[in-house]
């Protein structure tokens, strides 16, 4: 399966492919990061193994790392690389952090193409640009054809914290009261995925940077609680590891949960609940109940945020660290966090 990625590839012939001599620190090492990885990242700083930066900000600095090993590569709306710049820039927007600079790594088997390799270094340097990130730093490995099924990207970000440090959102923040909003329909990624591997016509992938429409909500001074991008797990995963850290119990409404139909359609053949599939351009996040209806006002005018729904709150009945939910048909359920393997490979 191909898409149009507008990315031009020059300098390599196809037969070109990735040896053991791209990792051994030599001569074919070095031309590989000057002729590819210094050409795409300007502001790489290859000539030593650690980069210096200046920050400014009224908070704290933030850092996340993470490890990418999507299959198949390349899926509607997506790709490994824009994938690694994604995940990572999220995970600092979800601490209410503005990323600023990037760390890259490369796991690459040898016999991978070198014009597929450009490909997705050019696609990653994309990424980063669109959502305002640094490429400062990386490193090279490879391993002997059989050994890493193509290629493997880890990325670790630093970014600067939005607000004062006592308002730095997370899990023990939340209270009784407070409203849960989820960003926008869920399920799309996972369901990509899925239907790339199945034959099924390709649906596309929600991955996205999310540092944006988070900054839009400390500009409108909207403080939230806390905010967990849903990706591995979905959101049934992020609502159960909050309400087990607080000890609260969540409620959500079935019915509110924003879910497009088509991506159901596929979920529904396939055996999956969205709740627990995962997503790569949505995030789940606690206010103040008078900040709910502003908030969600605020995300629905972003891409991908068209949908944004209050989708239930924080209650005081039963056992603390649940979550339930109202059914269609007046009923409870409870919502358990994900157990085995969901969804293989999936970022």
């Amino acid at each position: 399966m191909t898409y149009s990625l507008e990315c031009p590839v020059t300098g390599y012939k196809e037969t070109d492919v990735v040896t053991m001599a791209h990792g051994s620190g030599g001569e074919s090492m070095q031309k590989l990061i000057s002729e590819m990885f210094a050409k795409a990242f300007p502001d790489l700083q290859a000539e030593d193994d650690a980069a210096t930066f200046d920050v400014s900000g009224p908070g704290q600095f933030a850092t996340s790392i993470d490890s990418f090993v999507v299959d198949p590569i390349f899926f509607k709306g997506g790709n490994i690389a824009s994938l690694s710049v994604h995940g990572t820039v999220n995970d600092l927007a979800m601490k209410g952090a503005m990323p600023l600079y990037l760390n890259v790594a490369f796991i690459l088997e040898e016999g991978l193409p070198l014009r597929r390799l450009k490909l997705l270094v050019l696609l990653l340097a994309r990424a980063a640009k669109k959502a305002g990130i640094k490429i400062v730093t990386g490193d090279t490995k490879v391993v002997p054809k059989g050994k890493g099924d193509g290629i493997y990207i880890i990325t670790s970000g630093i970014g600067v914290v939005f607000c004062e440090k006592s308002l730095t959102p997370g899990p023990k923040k939340v209270s009784v009261g407070d409203k849960i909003i989820v960003s926008g329909d869920i399920g799309r990624h996972g369901m990509s995925i899925m239907s790339a591997r199945e034959g099924f016509d390709p649906l596309r992938s929600d991955s996205a940077p999310l540092n944006e429409m988070v900054k839009s909500l400390y500009d409108r001074d909207i403080n939230p609680k806390c905010m967990r991008d849903a990706t591995r797990g979905g959101v049934a995963a992020v609502l159960n590891e909050i309400a087990r850290v607080k000890k609260v119990h969540i409620r959500i409404d079935e019915e509110k949960v924003p879910v497009d139909e088509e991506i159901k359609g596929l979920a529904e053949i396939l055996g999956y609940d969205l709740l627990h599939v995962a997503n790569e351009g949505r995030f789940v996040l606690f206010v103040k109940p008078e900040d709910a209806e502003k908030t969600v006002k605020i995300l629905q005018t972003f891409k991908g945020g068209e949908q944004a729904a209050i989708i239930g709150e924080v209650v005081k009945e039963h056992k603390t660290g649940s979550v339930t939910a109202e059914t269609l048909l007046g009923t409870e359920k409870p919502i358990l966090m994900p157990a085995g393997e969901i969804l293989p490979r999936i970022c």
